[in-house]
C-alpha cells in the first residue's frame, strides 16, 4: 500500500511541476502476507520477498538501460535488495561502479544469524554486500553488489550488536543522529557524499521514512523516537540535489495503515521534490 499512498499524494504531478517527465511503470505483483507461510523465523517470508526483488532488479536495469531514471516506491525496505542489484548488475555490464547513500534510521545490515526478529527488512544493506543467505545476495548475480568502501550511512541511531560488529568489520562509513546533533546535517552530508562518489560513476540515494522523526512522519514500520527534523530532512536533499550525482532513488517504508491522514506519504513527495531539485526560491 505504501507506492498507493505516495502516488495519491501527487508524486508524478509534483515531479511534473518541476519539469520533469514521469512515467508510472505500475506496481510490482506481491502476494498478501496473509496468504503466504512465514517460511523459516529466521528470514519471514524470504521467498516471496527473493521473487518480487529478482523481478525489481531486472525491472531497474532495463530502465537503467534505457538511459531513464528509476524512482522505486515501496513499502518495506527489503525492496532495495532488488533495486540496487539491478542498478550494479547493469553498472557491472557498463564495466562502471556504484556508491550507495543509505539514509535510515536502522543499519539494515543483519543477516539472518544475528537479526532478533528475522524480519528482511532489517537485511537488504548486508545481502547487498555479499552476507548473508544465496537467495538474497544472489540476485543480479552472485557477486557482491557494493564496494563497502563507497557506502555511507546517514541517520542512524538504532543498531543491533550484530549489526554494529559487522559495520565495523566493513568500514561502511555511519552516520548517526548524534553526529548529525554535533555537526549539522551539511557537514554531515558532504562527508557523506564524498564517500559514496569517490571513484564511482552512478550514486544510487535509498531513502527510508524512519529516519524522519516520528512526529514528522508516523506512517513508519518501525519508528524510533528522535530522528531527522523537517528541515534537516529537506536539507539533506536539497545537498543532494545541488551536488548533481544522484542516479536512482527509492523512497520506502511508507505504511499508510499507521500513518495519519496520509501525512507521511505526503512528506515522502516533498522529500522527492527536494531531491529532484525544488527549491525555497
Amino acid at each position: 500500500m505504501g507506492p498507493s499512498a505516495i502516488r495519491i499524494a501527487g508524486v508524478a504531478d509534483r515531479l511534473r511541476e518541476l519539469g520533469h517527465r514521469v512515467v508510472d511503470d505500475g506496481n510490482i505483483v506481491i502476494k498478501n502476507m496473509e496468504e503466504l507461510k512465514v517460511g523459516n523465523e529466521r528470514a519471514r517470508y524470504l521467498g516471496e520477498i527473493a521473487r518480487a526483488s529478482a523481478l525489481l532488479g531486472r525491472k531497474v536495469e532495463r530502465i537503467m538501460d534505457r538511459g531513464h531514471f528509476p524512482l522505486v516506491l515501496g513499502g518495506d525496505h527489503s525492496i532495495a535488495v532488488g533495486t540496487v542489484s539491478g542498478i550494479a548488475a547493469f553498472c557491472q555490464r557498463q564495466g562502471k561502479k556504484l556508491g550507495l547513500l543509505w539514509i535510515d534510521a536502522h543499519g539494515d545490515i543483519n543477516t539472518p544469524e544475528t537479526s532478533p526478529s528475522g524480519n528482511i527488512h532489517g537485511m537488504p544493506l548486508a545481502a547487498l554486500l555479499g552476507f548473508g543467505v544465496e537467495e538474497l545476495t544472489g540476485i543480479g548475480g552472485n557477486s557482491p553488489k557494493l564496494d563497502a568502501r563507497n557506502v555511507a550511512l546517514v541517520g542512524i541511531r538504532s543498531l543491533d550488536s550484530g549489526e554494529k560488529s559487522r559495520l565495523k568489520e566493513t568500514g561502511v562509513q555511519v552516520h548517526t543522529m548524534s553526529d548529525i546533533d554535533r555537526h549539522g546535517a551539511d557537514i554531515i552530508m558532504k562527508k557523506a557524499l564524498a564517500r559514496v562518489t569517490d571513484g564511482t560513476d552512478y550514486v544510487h540515494v535509498s531513502f527510508d521514512l524512519d529516519a524522519v522523526d516520528p512526529t514528522i512522519a508516523p506512517g513508519v514500520g518501525t519508528p524510533v523516537k528522535g530522528g531527522l527534523d523537517y528541515r534537516e530532512a529537506h536539507l539533506i536533499m536539497e545537498v543532494i540535489a545541488d551536488a548533481g550525482v544522484m542516479t536512482s532513488l527509492e523512497m520506502v517504508e511508507v505504511n499508510p495503515i499507521l500513518d495519519q491522514g496520509n501525512a507521511s506519504a505526503a512528506f515522502a513527495v516533498e522529500l522527492v521534490q527536494s531531491a529532484f531539485g525544488k527549491k525555497i526560491l
